[in-house]
């Protein structure tokens, strides 16, 4: 049992030297945090293991995932592996005993989720999932300023967010491409994007949606075959918030220029927008609002109680994942709510399945309250 004052001691599942999203936002993040400790990396491949052990000081590696679960050295499990994976991988950590972190989405279906939030509340250990948004200091600010009454009464919002999309891919990248991998635009982009709306402003409570493959074939650049694909890449949606509000979003893969993220918040005495190059969830954006009265739109400037990370964390990604790590550790200390846990990623699957069945009957789907 881990002692308030004690670092946490972390085991990253899919850290690997050279390339991954454990290697590049949890290691530069868990680095800077004196609550935890990186004790262990775990990649498919012993030389890959001790390579990335080797390079970041870590004193454990391991290339079977259940001994790396089972150390008695280990308090926390990261799972940062592709999509498919992530089932196994988690359950496997939960029923060791440990703390999870897994990346978002949760499970490649709905189902996953629900038995992992199921095991993992069995066990009564604590869970965070990666929907980053939620600690961004930008998205928390939108939060703050709605409660503070700053554009009124919310009369409507949208986002859309349009990111640089895959035509072409080598090999070892073409387990995208089935729908059934779980990692899409619509269950990452559009996943986080909207999570980062509902999470600021309000939960849906009715959808309506269409979801589409727009670009049915992908390139193989290795073998210069066209790979079928099934993967959704445009999503638009429209529907009532809980609040009352109008909302609606688009996310789309862009074959040649992704045009960025954009929010916009309308209220009765005042508008917000917040925008920027890449998603909420891994990008810095830019805060603008205007009241009643005013003629033009101000910027606005986070606030220090959004910034929970040192100094000399990296922005980007790791930035975000360190805000996660670090209110991650207050959840396991005092076991009060701080981060989106695996019944939070359980009320995403469930709005992503509603926007699935809408786009599939042609009808507006109510949204489970979570």
């Amino acid at each position: 049992m881990v002692t308030t004052g004690t670092p946490l001691r972390v085991g990253i599942i899919g850290a690997n030297v050279d390339y991954g999203w454990g290697g590049r936002a949890h290691i530069p993040a868990l680095k800077k945090l004196p609550e935890f400790a990186l004790t262990a990396v775990c990649t498919t491949r012993p030389e890959t293991a001790a390579a990335t052990a080797d390079r970041f000081e870590v004193p454990l590696s391991f290339h079977d995932h259940k001994e790396l679960v089972q150390h008695p050295d280990i308090d926390v499990v990261a799972v940062a592996v592709k999509v498919p994976y992530h089932f196994e991988l988690t359950m496997a950590a939960l029923n060791a005993g440990k703390h999870v972190y897994t990346e978002w989405p949760l499970g490649a279906t709905l189902a996953e989720a629900k038995e992992m939030a199921d095991a993992a509340k069995t066990k009564g250990v604590q869970t965070m999932v990666g929907l980053q948004a939620r600690c961004s200091p930008f998205i928390l600010r939108i939060k703050e300023l709605i409660a503070e009454g700053y554009v009124g009464e919310v009369l409507s919002c949208s986002v859309a967010n349009v990111a640089v999309g895959i035509t072409e891919a080598p090999s070892d990248r073409m387990w995208r491409a089935p729908i059934e991998a779980g990692a899409s635009s619509f269950t990452i982009g559009f996943g986080h994007t909207i999570d980062a709306l509902e999470y600021a402003v309000s939960p849906f409570k009715d959808v309506s949606g269409v979801v589409s493959t727009q670009v049915p074939k992908w390139l193989n650049t290795d073998t210069k075959e066209m790979v079928d694909v099934t993967a959704i890449d445009t999503i638009a949606i429209s529907g009532t918030l809980e609040n009352g509000a109008i909302a609606s979003a688009y996310v789309g893969s862009a074959p040649q220029h992704g045009t960025g993220y954009r929010m916009e918040i309308i209220g009765r005495d005042g508008t917000l927008v917040a925008s920027g190059s890449g998603g909420p969830n891994t990008t810095p954006l830019q805060l603008q609002g205007g009241r009643a009265g005013s003629d033009k739109m101000e910027d606005i400037d986070i606030t220090e109680a959004g910034v929970w990370t040192p100094n000399d964390v990296p922005q980007g990604p790791p930035f975000h994942v360190a805000q996660m790590y670090r209110k991650f550790s207050e959840q396991i200390a005092t076991g009060t709510s701080q981060v989106p846990d695996f019944a939070a990623a359980v009320r995403l699957h469930e709005l992503l399945d509603a926007i699935q069945r809408s786009s599939d009957t042609g009808q507006r789907q109510q949204v489970h309250k979570g």
